[in-house]
């Protein structure tokens, strides 16, 4: 039996089953239902994965399949069919949770933590960023096919909300449900006033050790207990500076990105970022057709240095690439390798910057660039040491109007 026909036949026995518990919540086919309806589905769906026919298979055999199947389906969409299968049966579910290794080794997108992983160390991850003004949405989707943006593997989703004093980014892994009392809610990007200093919050806790930040907006969650299963932490992951224009030239902006959760000897041979390899109890429990996302464990992360945090002169800092001038075109450029076709002042690229007895050093490896293609389109290309979610969330910055750096 080829490996195709017994998806099919794993398709036809739980009919809607796994596509109620994984496509309502992951932008996998179906729309979200209330969270009622939600939750009589998962009771469903957790007796007959338990009861699962599927589950009587000899471990070295389902073993051997799942490799096959997780090792051939290198892209998306048929990626989609690794996820199926940890939707199958506990059994299934433990031996794919040791399989899929974690995107920086392996690569490869596939469980919605992905998002929250360092990405490859030799390659850039190429996505794109549709914006939708009149609801101002953020989409975040993978790349599928070089050659166009219109077709993509859906990530994650933002949602601006402009307050008197500052600005909000809801960052989340449902496109239908973007709030903070959301399960899905991942973190949030939050600008002053002036749009020239952002702070990215994770809901979960990046590192061992990392303090929550109590705001208003966690005090009147907790209050009004929208879930009380839903964690309402707001984690400082990075802060994002864009220098002040005082004297209104015209220029490329000029910004900078200290990566709170990430030691700068990440990026030296053999060091590590941190890793999530799971999200919290309370950040999917409404989920219960999920639980291979759950563990009793609170173990969330891996982070070697021994210590709880990166010293404040230890953390990994990105500059953006400085621009040169192009006597033709007349305008600052920078080499995209064909990824941005539209000037904007917008786009940037990000390398690590370090400082040395010698002064300041940017290293040519590019770790995040985003340009604009089209009216509302634009690719955002990142890899190692940072996340799809941390990534995202820097290039919504840059999507805020700037009163003092214009």
């Amino acid at each position: 039996m080829s490996f195709r026909s017994l998806l099919q036949d794993m398709k036809g026995e739980f009919g809607s089953i796994s596509r109620k518990g994984f496509d309502a919540k992951f932008g996998y086919g179906l729309r979200s239902r209330s969270h009622r309806a939600v939750q009589d589905s998962s009771m469903t769906s957790t007796d007959a994965l338990n009861q699962s026919c599927w589950a009587n298979m000899p471990p070295e055999l389902l073993r051997d399949v799942l490799m096959r199947i997780e090792e051939s389906e290198c892209t998306w969409p048929p990626r989609k069919n690794v996820v199926a299968c940890a939707g199958v049966c506990r059994s299934w579910r433990e031996i794919m949770k040791e399989i899929v290794r974690t995107l920086e080794v392996s690569s490869k997108l596939t469980f919605p933590i992905s998002l929250k992983q360092p990405g490859p160390r030799d390659t850039l991850i190429q996505c794109f960023i549709k914006r939708d003004r009149s609801n101002q949405t953020y989409r975040l989707y993978l790349n599928l096919n070089q050659a166009s943006n219109d077709d993509g593997k859906f990530l994650l989703i933002a949602r601006r909300c402009k307050r008197p004093t500052y600005t909000d980014y809801i960052i989340s892994l449902n496109a239908d449900n973007v709030s903070k009392g959301s399960s899905t809610y991942i973190g949030k990007l939050r600008s002053n006033f002036l749009g020239t200093k952002f702070i990215i919050y994770d809901a979960q806790p990046p590192i061992a050790g990392a303090r929550v930040t109590k705001s208003r907006s966690t005090r009147l969650i907790g209050m009004r207990q929208v879930s009380p299963r839903v964690p309402a932490g707001n984690y400082p992951v990075a802060h994002i500076s864009y220098e002040l224009n005082v004297l209104g030239s015209r220029g490329p902006r000029r910004m900078q990105c200290v990566m709170d959760a990430i030691p700068a000897s990440a990026i030296e041979p053999g060091g590590m970022a941190p890793t999530q390899t799971e999200f919290l109890t309370g950040n999917l429990d409404s989920f219960p057709a999920l639980p291979f996302f759950r563990s009793k464990s609170t173990r969330t992360y891996s982070f070697p240095s021994g210590s709880l945090s990166p010293e404040r002169d230890e953390r990994l800092v990105l500059k953006n690439k400085a621009p040169r001038w192009h006597e033709q075109l007349q305008c600052w450029c920078l080499n995209f390798n064909g990824r941005v076709t539209v000037a904007s002042v917008k786009n940037f690229q990000l390398v690590v910057s370090i400082t040395n007895e010698s002064g300041g050093q940017e290293l040519e490896n590019v770790i995040l660039q985003f340009g604009k293609v089209g009216t509302d389109v634009f690719t955002m290309d990142y890899q190692y040491p940072i996340s799809a979610f941390q990534a995202f969330a820097i290039c919504l910055s840059s999507f805020d109007t700037k009163i003092a750096c214009e």
